[in-house]
């Protein structure tokens, strides 16, 4: 062990749930991440680290505040910590991970980082016809610092064909992960249904969850009245379920810092290791879509700089936007099928505020580390269309060493396979992927990522009835086919 005053810590975990109906009575975004800063720091054992702040890191979501970190530093006392704020498209792990190698650096030695929604205060005040009051902010009030990706998650061909929404992409990505493992269409309803029925429960058990409520395999992946299908095979009980009031705060410092404010050393909880990939390839160029690399390469490398393999990992939060994340991840992190791959409940039941799970995740994964010392807890992130990929490591015991960073970007680059795309395409092709996407509770369309010849692709469509139910009733990836203008028949 090689502790010393520069040590990061995570020293207290805060969330807020806000079930008020009444939108002149619930509270708004930045104010819920202000009750989670205080509940963070309630938690560490007192305030009065909260002034000590040198900085305060927030996730962009779904409003408008040109600079909540500000809004949170002069409502907590922290008016020297630097803002920053942090477009979507960037991972959670970053924000941990920058955090952490800043404080072992000494260029840091308190790092707040926060994230809320309040999209079903805003879905009350549509239903009921309020206007609730908003902190407003000068639209030219910017934070210290702000970060956004590099390039863009959807490819333009992408949203030509309608799949600006996660469902329909995440529901491509299911049909290929389904057919690279050799399951039958009704076999991976039922993986699917199980996978979700033990995620609900878990949220039935934890009083921050969203949904408290345990569902069978069958109320989750069957169609009903109150569960219409989103994009086949996906239901809106499988979706992540982000019309929540939520936030969380993470309190991360220096072990000096910690051991100067007289803080609880049984209750740390030490980060061992992260590891991130930000290449990012949009779907329809990225090739073997049954595979998620960078989850491979994140895992084996967040593992091996901890000193630890997947086996002596106790606990896990995979990220949980559409079953095809978290069963991508059980492949490449090598999760045994019968370990549980939630401890909040997930996206779908505990809540999956934009930009922000991962900090839920993270305040629950906390708290049950503290009542099982010695474990060792998993938590990863995900940006996009499985574009990035990020894995934490965090226990109650110090780590071997020093806390470690590795970037996998370049591996992932190296290894991915990229299609070129190309717009219109008349001849022969493989259907890749293909999901149906509804309207209501019709099923209207069905999309194709379709294979070509030299390394091409690109994506189809058809709106024949025949096809559309044959494409939920029959494998039809891997299947040669024939695109004119883009309209897809089977050959």
């Amino acid at each position: 062990m090689s502790l010393n005053d520069q040590t990061p810590v995570l020293v207290g975990a805060g969330a807020v749930t806000q079930r008020e109906k009444d939108p002149l009575k619930s509270r708004e975004a930045v104010a819920l991440m202000v009750e989670a800063a205080r509940r963070a720091a309630a938690d560490a054992g007192g305030e009065e680290i909260l002034s000590r702040a040198s900085s305060i890191r927030v996730t962009n979501g779904i409003w408008d505040y040109p600079n909540p970190a500000g809004i949170l530093a002069e409502r907590l006392g922290a008016t020297g910590a630097r803002t920053e704020l942090v477009e979507v498209g960037i991972l959670q792990t970053t924000l941990l991970a920058d955090a952490a190698r800043e404080i072992q650096n000494g260029s840091e030695e308190v790092s707040l980082i926060v994230g809320g929604e309040a999209k079903f205060r805003s879905l009350r005040a549509m239903i009921t016809g309020q206007t609730p009051e908003q902190t407003e902010q000068p639209a030219d009030e910017a934070p210290d610092r702000f970060r956004e990706p590099s390039r863009e998650i959807l490819n333009p061909l992408e949203l030509e064909y309608g799949l600006g929404m996660p469902v329909n992409q995440y529901a491509l990505l299911e049909s290929a992960l389904r057919h690279g493992l050799g399951e039958g269409l009704e076999e991976n309803r039922r993986i699917l249904g199980e996978l979700y029925a033990g995620m609900s429960q878990v949220a039935a058990e934890n009083p921050d969850a969203w949904v408290r409520e345990a569902l069978s395999a069958e109320e989750i992946s069957e169609p009903s009245q109150d569960n219409r299908m989103l994009a086949y095979p996906y239901t809106k009980r499988h979706n992540s379920q982000w019309n929540v009031d939520q936030a969380a705060c993470l309190i991360l410092c220096s072990l000096g810092v910690a051991r100067e404010l007289g803080l609880a050393e049984d209750r740390f909880l030490f980060p061992l290791a992260a590891a991130e990939s930000n290449h990012m390839v949009s779907l329809v160029e990225r090739g073997a879509l049954d595979r998620c690399f960078g989850f491979h390469f994140s895992g084996a490398a967040a593992l091996e700089a901890a000193g630890l393999t997947i086996d002596e990992v106790d606990r896990f939060e995979l990220y949980s936007c559409f079953p095809v994340a978290v069963r991508s991840q059980m492949r490449e992190l090598a999760v045994p099928a019968d370990r549980a791959v939630t401890q909040c409940g997930g996206m779908a039941y505990g809540g999956g505020p934009l930009n922000n799970f991962a900090f839920q995740g993270l305040v629950r994964m906390a708290h049950l580390l503290r009542e099982h010392p010695n474990e060792v807890g998993l938590v990863t992130a995900v940006s996009g269309m499985l574009t990035k990929q990020g894995v934490t490591l965090w226990s109650t015991k110090p780590p071997r060493g020093q806390f470690q960073f590795v970037d996998v970007s370049e591996a992932v680059a190296e290894q991915v396979p990229l299609y070129e795309v190309v717009e219109r395409y008349d001849g022969p092709a493989t259907i890749a992927a293909v999901t149906v996407q509804f309207s209501g509770d019709a099923p209207v369309n069905a999309i194709f990522v379709c294979d070509l010849p030299e390394a091409r692709r690109t994506l189809a469509t058809s709106n024949d009835p025949a096809l559309i139910d044959q494409a939920m009733h029959e494998e039809l990836c891997g299947r040669q086919a024939v695109l004119a203008q883009n309209q897809l028949v089977l050959a």
